[in-house]
């Protein structure tokens, strides 16, 4: 279904975007990333937090990583309170999916992965590759409400187009 270039290609392309809107979510104070906004997970810094924890809760079931601290999707947008240990999880979290990336093994990502899922509370079955696709598509997707939230606060973070990242 995907390759490891593939992999590799998103893991980079999800450092860069996460670089591009946590820099221009820097330029807002505390408050105003954390007002409520309409959106799924409420507020800028909600939605970032739960990007986060789904980024872990993947990985954990990919990777065998820690999964995240918050227990489950309705208490994701609370897992960092603080900015800074947000910006600071996210950057090591970036690198831990980057280097996964870098060894991910062909053969697991043509095989089938079962987990348990809190959210249907039973055991499922999926090939890996599309759950790997599943866990890119899930970032860009919070990514871009991000991208819509911060562009209502008057700030506009750089390029989003994956033929223009600077290799």
């Amino acid at each position: 279904m995907i390759t490891r270039e593939y992999v590799r290609a998103m893991a980079v392309y999800n450092r860069w975007q996460n670089e591009n809107l946590y820099g221009a979510a820097e330029a807002l104070s505390d408050e105003a990333r954390k007002a409520q906004r309409g959106a799924f997970f409420g507020s800028i810094h909600g939605t970032l937090n739960h990007l986060v924890w789904g980024d872990q809760i993947w990985m954990s079931r990919f990777a065998g990583t820690p999964r995240p601290k918050a227990d489950g999707i309705p208490n994701s947008p609370t897992m960092y309170e603080s900015w800074d240990e947000l910006k600071r999880e996210r950057a090591a979290f970036d690198e831990v999916i980057v280097g996964w990336a870098e060894k991910v093994d062909p053969a697991w990502l043509a095989g089938d992965l079962t987990w348990y899922s809190g959210g249907a509370k039973r055991d499922m079955t999926q090939p890996a590759g599309l759950l790997v696709v599943h866990m890119f598509n899930h970032q860009t997707h919070h990514r871009g409400q991000v991208h819509c939230m911060l562009t209502q606060c008057g700030v506009k973070p750089g390029t989003t187009d994956l033929p223009f990242r600077q290799v």
